[in-house]
């Protein structure tokens, strides 16, 4: 699971990169492979948001579901009225469609960070939480190994991915698909042991390299600071005062997805597999998180209008850096920013889980986008191809 990482995709967790990934140009006047009934289709009056945009985006969504994806749904809001568009189908055994309402649930994988991002954030408006201090202060001897010090990293180096901690997920034995077929569970402790085997991967604060054990530790910290369960907090903090009614974490040994859902696929050994249900402790905090198009669209729309963070800490959260020199991407406290074509700041998160990949945020604009595809793809895909149809008047 990464923002920024090496792929998409991998039979172990692989929870999102952004655009480091080599893109292409998506060839928009493809159409889908499958029956014609799986073509693109809209829910919502098309005139409440752009008419171009939503042309654009039916054409894009046709196309990933013509080089192989078996389903993609895109969300689009412009100044509060939204549109759902639906391409390909949600079943590949029954040959279903992917209904267009009620909203469809799904994995989102390390968009999950920005939710843990803006709770420490919350957390530092309150004075419970000093971005610049060592982590050690709030998870006292949680962080020691080769070359790993708890005393010298920083809570705004975890949350920016500037920590040089190990990876817990490049290990072979975090596979969230197999741990649901196995019963095997995790805890957070558990996966910060497995990284510290190896030695840090540079000394804190000297570069940027996506990290999924970053926002392991980010949601151990909520837990050690608030007394309560991380999911409980999620709730509390964001989704009931923002009426997210269909954003969740789900619990340890939660397989299934509560809600209606399209399944999403892997192919495993060579075989298309059906891998929608998982285990979720093992991504836990840092990508479990299970949401629909409209909630997130709403959620970066409330964070960017400051509903969710105060003024001087979304200041923070967005001023992003460089993930390396001379990138026009931006990663600030668990958010990412880039420049589009039109001039139109974006800001958002990739999150990629076993069976789902994501793509979703908002502008200051007013507009907002969330595009989910239940399939990985060889095929190289343009995001910010995607993004400016979406998100450019």
């Amino acid at each position: 699971m990464c923002w920024g990482g090496v792929g998409f995709y991998g039979q172990c967790m692989r929870i999102a990169p952004a655009f480091t990934v080599a893109l292409a140009l998506l060839a928009v006047a493809a159409c889908s492979s499958l029956d014609s009934g799986a073509g693109p289709k809209a829910v919502g009056p098309p005139t409440t948001v752009s008419p171009t945009r939503v042309e654009q985006v039916r054409a894009d969504i046709d196309a990933l579901v013509g080089i192989g994806i078996t389903g993609v749904i895109a969300t689009l809001t412009e100044n509060g009225q939204t549109v759902t568009l639906t391409s390909g189908v949600a079943d590949r055994a029954t040959g279903a469609t992917i209904p267009m309402s009620p909203p469809q649930q799904v994995r989102v994988g390390s968009i999950a960070k920005t939710f843990i991002a803006a709770i420490i954030l919350q957390l530092v408006e309150e004075d419970r939480v000093r971005l610049d201090d060592p982590v050690d202060t709030y998870l006292p001897g949680l962080l020691v190994g080769d070359g790993v010090d708890g005393k010298a990293i920083t809570v705004r180096q975890l949350l920016q991915h500037r920590s040089g901690l190990p990876e817990f997920s490049d290990d072979p034995s975090v596979d969230e698909y197999r741990a649901g077929l196995d019963g095997r569970t995790s805890t957070p402790a558990e996966e910060v042991e497995l990284a510290l085997r190896k030695p840090a991967q540079f000394a804190p604060g000297t570069q940027y390299r996506y990290t999924n054990t970053n926002y392991i530790v980010a949601g151990m910290l909520v837990e050690k600071v608030t007394g309560e369960k991380y999911s409980d907090e999620i709730t509390g903090r964001v989704t009931i005062p923002q009426q997210l009614s269909d954003t969740y974490l789900p619990d340890t040994g939660e397989l299934d997805i509560r809600g209606p859902h399209p399944h999403g696929y892997a192919t495993i050994d060579g075989v298309r597999t059906d891998v929608t249900r998982i285990e979720p402790s093992v991504p836990w905090a840092a990508g479990a998180l299970v949401s629909t198009g409209a909630d997130l669209n709403r959620f970066w729309a409330a964070l960017l209008a400051g509903k969710i963070v105060a003024d001087a800490q979304l200041e923070e959260m967005l001023a992003g850096e460089p993930q390396e020199e001379g990138s026009p991407l931006r990663y600030g406290l668990g958010v990412g920013t880039i420049e589009l074509p039109c001039g139109a700041q974006y800001f958002g998160h990739t999150g990629g889980i076993t069976g789902f990949i994501t793509l979703s945020g908002a502008t200051r604009e007013g507009r907002a986008v969330t595009i989910t595809m239940t399939e990985e793809t060889e095929a190289e895909v343009d995001m910010l191809d995607l993004l400016s149809h979406a998100l450019c008047p």
